[in-house]
């Protein structure tokens, strides 16, 4: 704050001079973090009336009260993630902010003698600590309380602002104990003593900046807030405000992914609100076109039936009734009034306890939702947003049939190898699956609850993923460094009244290998059905082999040809890159053009890959949990399309949804695929497909050429026939 505003020179010499002499503890009065004492009388005002907030107060008013009976447990740091001492900790500060806030609300002093009372045994325990016996050998970022610093920043953004709420209930020598043998030495640990972390453009260093800076408002250290927002060194080059540069692209998607875009929004959320409290000229909300704010409503968008897209180091039960877009939701109501966020609130079913929280739970009770759109979208990925992109392709249903499509940026460390990959989601459920992270968190038996070993072995891999895989070897060698300095190309995405498409290609995923893949969610005129068209081209100046895996989820029902089952042994497809974990189940070579293989899944509709084959691809069925001898992999299918020794191929497939099975009720509906044929058409112009589907046929016109070259009327023959292609794609009934 100093720094900048000092620097203004619209200002006066003198007023400057005043202005900057201030501290933070003239300029606010406690609680001055997310919650202020304006919004302490907002919160006052809602319990005494019934509605959700009240309900709300009470619910966490009676997991408090519970506690406050029982002795204070305190442990010695023992146990990796998951285990007793770990659990302990984090219910520890999530009871202490509980506690806080019941509090100000209820304006009884048995709730901050408790919160003092945990505060002061922290602070006769801490001094007598280590670094964690749990900590990774060598790790840079290593806890005490917690095996990890990261979780070390989480509990100081929780336990800071559980001290802020109870700060005026104490007298100067308990403030003196908890400040001086607690709550500086966490601050100073987390910044000053682990200065990689903290400056890092990174969700570590998110959680960080936003505990220190928030700890510099309470504690009356403007420096601290300093550093928090512009590192260490005051540099600019690493900070709060960087990472606000950095981490998000200008539409709001996060370089990380929907699950730690999800993860993250709690500590920009939370210090964004301090920041606004005690510095409203900073503008925060406002910084770099409201960047923030998009971000919370693009972390809506990531979403499906209520569940995060799970790439890149993702756990798939998160979704949008996760406490951090709980609170993102609240706060961008608070700064938008956008009804459609009601709709999301509504089923997140949880009110936090703030006065954006009054606001959400009045509006609600008012009956003020309206129903919030997920809409088909190119979110561009990298800080200039060009990157790659990460594009969403829906239909009007809330539940119908979506596509997520991957030509985004590798994601830094929590990134997979993967580019050009897609998933398919249909009625509900996962249809073209993402394995998503390899961890059981907070599980301690399994590793400690962190990422397992099998997260770099496998879930990583290029072979985990629906993409083409060169010869057994992941993208980019497995080198995250290179990875990360490139990233895919967007050449277009366009949503019209027939579907969605978008092209995307890669040229430094292999040294001599270009990857380029067009992927559309299509509708067949007059057959009220949709389909997935993916074509994937695969070119170089030499032979390779490549392998395009298709993970599904669902039991394979059968396919159009023959194929050989290994059911007395089973042997791994292979030894490195993710192979060496894929028990090869079952191996056939298509005769026909066109080679279908049929799957159920478990919401009751069957799903059948048409793939262009001409007898020149091996498919192999797979099964994961080869080289697993821990049980950690979970045990799911795949049919991987391989050709060998080939310069260039085209990989051409339909999926088509059909059908109903209802063990429940004992029928079965459409269990056959209704496409018969699927071609492909030469043009020197245009990607054309013929589909013969229910005695019908249909020809799909996709315009593959970049940018503004496509926006010209294209005209082509066909079939003794002129067409004329005035947009991007088109369909046309025969």
């Amino acid at each position: 704050m100093i720094k900048n505003l000092c620097s203004l020179q619209q200002k006066s010499a003198l007023l400057l001079f005043i202005f900057c002499s201030l501290s933070f503890s003239s300029l606010a009065a406690h609680p001055n973090l997310v919650i202020t004492q304006d919004d302490v009388v907002k919160m006052r005002n809602a319990i005494m009336q019934e509605g959700r907030f009240q309900d709300a107060y009470l619910q966490v008013k009676q997991e408090v009260d519970l506690h406050l009976a029982m002795p204070n447990v305190v442990p010695v740091p023992k146990d990796g993630g998951g285990g007793y001492t770990h659990e302990r900790h984090k219910k520890n500060y999530q009871l202490m902010y509980n506690a806080g806030v019941v509090y100000q609300i209820s304006d009884n002093e048995k709730y901050a003698n408790y919160v003092k009372s945990l505060l002061l045994d922290y602070a006769a325990l801490y001094p007598t600590l280590g670094l964690h016996p749990q900590r990774k050998v060598n790790a840079q970022n290593p806890g005490v309380f917690f095996w990890q610093s990261l979780n070390e920043a989480v509990w100081l953004v929780n336990t800071i602002q559980a001290y802020d709420l109870i700060y005026n209930t104490l007298d100067e020598e308990e403030r003196s104990v908890i400040e001086n043998q607690l709550l500086r030495p966490v601050a100073l640990f987390l910044s000053e003593g682990q200065p990689s972390t903290f400056n890092k453009v990174h969700n570590h260093g998110t959680w960080a900046t936003a505990g220190v800076g928030m700890a510099g408002y309470v504690l009356n250290e403007p420096e601290w807030v300093e550093k928090a927002l512009y590192d260490l060194e005051k540099s600019g080059k690493g900070g709060f405000l960087k990472q606000l540069d950095t981490l998000f692209s200008p539409q709001g998607y996060y370089n990380e992914g929907p699950y730690y875009q999800r993860y993250a929004l709690m500590p920009f959320v939370t210090f964004a609100k301090a920041i606004e409290n005690n510095e409203p000229q900073r503008n925060i909300f406002d910084y770099r076109d409201k960047v923030l704010l998009k971000a919370i409503n693009t972390t809506i968008q990531l979403s499906y039936n209520g569940l995060f897209f799970p790439i890149n180091d993702a756990i798939k039960s998160k979704g949008i009734d996760t406490i951090e877009l709980v609170y993102g939701v609240a706060v961008a109501y608070q700064q938008t009034k956008d009804k459609g966020l009601l709709d999301i609130a509504k089923q997140q079913g949880r009110i936090v306890l703030t006065g954006d929280g009054v606001d959400v739970a009045k509006a609600l009770d008012q009956n003020k939702a309206t129903p919030y759109v997920f809409e088909s979208m190119a979110l561009g990925d990298g800080k200039d947003g060009d990157e790659g992109a990460l594009v969403i392709m829906r239909t009007e249903e809330p539940q119908g049939e979506t596509v997520l499509f991957k030509p985004a940026a590798q994601g830094l460390g929590h990134g997979h190898f993967d580019k050009l990959t897609w998933q398919l989601y249909d009625k509900g459920s996962e249809i073209v699956t993402d394995y998503g992270a390899a961890r059981f968190l907070n599980v301690e038996a399994k590793f400690g609850g962190r990422y397992l070993p099998e997260n770099n072995s496998y879930a990583k891999q290029t072979v985990a993923h629906n993409t083409v895989v060169v010869d057994e070897q992941s993208h980019f060698s497995f080198n995250l460094e290179k990875a990360n300095a490139n990233g895919p190309t967007l050449h277009f995405f366009e949503n019209n009244e027939h579907g969605t498409v978008a092209r995307a290609s890669i040229e430094t995923a292999y040294d001599d290998v270009v990857l380029d893949r067009t992927i559309a969610l299509l509708s067949l005129p007059t057959l009220n059905k949709r389909i997935v068209v993916d074509v994937f081209d695969v070119s170089s100046d030499k032979p390779h082999t490549y392998d395009l895996p298709l993970h599904y989820s669902g039991h394979l029902i059968d396919t159009n040809f023959e194929y050989q089952g290994y059911t007395n042994t089973l042997s791994a497809l292979g030894s490195v890159s993710g192979y060496q974990h894929l028990w090869l189940r079952a191996k056939g070579i298509p005769k026909a053009d066109m080679a279908r293989v049929t799957w159920l899944n478990s919401n009751g509709r069957f799903y059948s890959q048409h793939s262009v084959a001409k007898g020149n691809e091996t498919f192999l069925f797979t099964q994961l949990g080869a080289g697993d001898p821990n049980f950690n992999l979970r045990n799911e299918s795949s049919v991987i399309r391989r050709v060998e020794g080939k310069a260039h191929h085209q990989f051409v497939s339909v999926l088509e949804p059909h059908g109903e099975y209802n063990p429940s009720k004992e029928y079965t509906l459409g269990a056959e695929s209704i496409i018969t044929s699927v071609q492909t058409v030469k043009n020197d112009t245009l990607l054309l497909l013929v589909i013969k589907a229910a005695e019908q046929q249909f020809l799909i016109a996709i315009n593959t050429t970049d940018g503004s070259e496509s926006t010209e009327s294209v005209s082509f023959d066909f079939d003794k026939n002129r067409y004329t292609l005035s947009s991007r794609f088109a369909v046309y009934a025969l």
